[in-house]
């Protein structure tokens, strides 16, 4: 009798980790806007040209991306690829030393070291998404791409907006790629619900009384990061 092949181990998990307020303690988009904005205060009075958008959104005419897209493009529009290069290095770093979560750095951390599969998820913009990828040692990012003019800034966005159901149209495209993968999730808002309810362990951060009570239906942590 042949003894049968032992048990293999289980495929390392996949984990996809949102960003803003889930690592983040603060939006990451205002503080790299406002932030060069601070060293260039002659493009401070281009931020006008955001009330357009900014009123379609209060009546529902426009989305989070038209927003996004509408703050970037007059505040850093014409901007140079070398000139948001050098602001995104300094900008990272400072981010990752003081702007994040310790408790989420050191599950980034746990999760490294255990050979999982680390994927940055946000819908945030590859201005800087890449570097706080390779910054926190993540195999790999999906994020909301700004449009360019050649060696020019556009800033409007260039595809969708990764939110919501796009995001988790985006970990589905994942899952194929990784199929025998068990899955986890970090998030921290109603909008990441729709790409949490595709993992087989989530994890809530910071979720108030209604974040949590949205969340019942699924299997989640919740956990404090202060």
């Amino acid at each position: 009798m042949v003894d049968p092949d032992p048990p293999r181990e289980p495929a390392p998990w996949l984990v996809v980790f949102d960003l803003d307020g889930t690592l983040t303690r603060r939006d990451t988009l205002t503080g790299y806007a406002f932030g060069l904005l601070a060293r260039h205060p002659t493009r401070w009075w281009r931020i006008l040209g955001v009330v357009p958008a900014l009123l379609r959104f209060t009546i529902g005419k426009a989305d989070h991306g038209e927003l996004k897209g509408a703050l970037l493009h007059c505040a850093l529009g014409g901007l140079s690829r070398e000139h948001l290069a050098a602001w995104t290095a300094c900008y990272v770093p400072r981010l990752i030393r003081g702007g994040m979560f310790a408790e989420g750095l050191a599950e980034v951390s746990r999760h490294r070291e255990a050979g999982h599969h680390l994927v940055l998820m946000s819908a945030t913009v590859d201005l800087y998404v890449p570097a706080i990828a390779e910054g926190l040692g993540f195999d790999e990012w999906v994020c909301s791409r700004v449009r360019w003019h050649g060696d020019r800034l556009d800033g409007r966005l260039d595809g969708p907006n990764i939110r919501d159901r796009e995001k988790a149209r985006c970990l589905r495209t994942l899952i194929a790629r990784f199929p025998r993968r068990r899955i986890m999730g970090y998030g921290n808002s109603r909008p990441d619900l729709a790409h949490l309810r595709l993992v087989d362990k989530a994890v809530l951060v910071n979720a108030g009384a209604r974040l949590r009570q949205a969340a019942a239906d699924l299997p989640v942590d919740f956990k404090t990061w202060i």
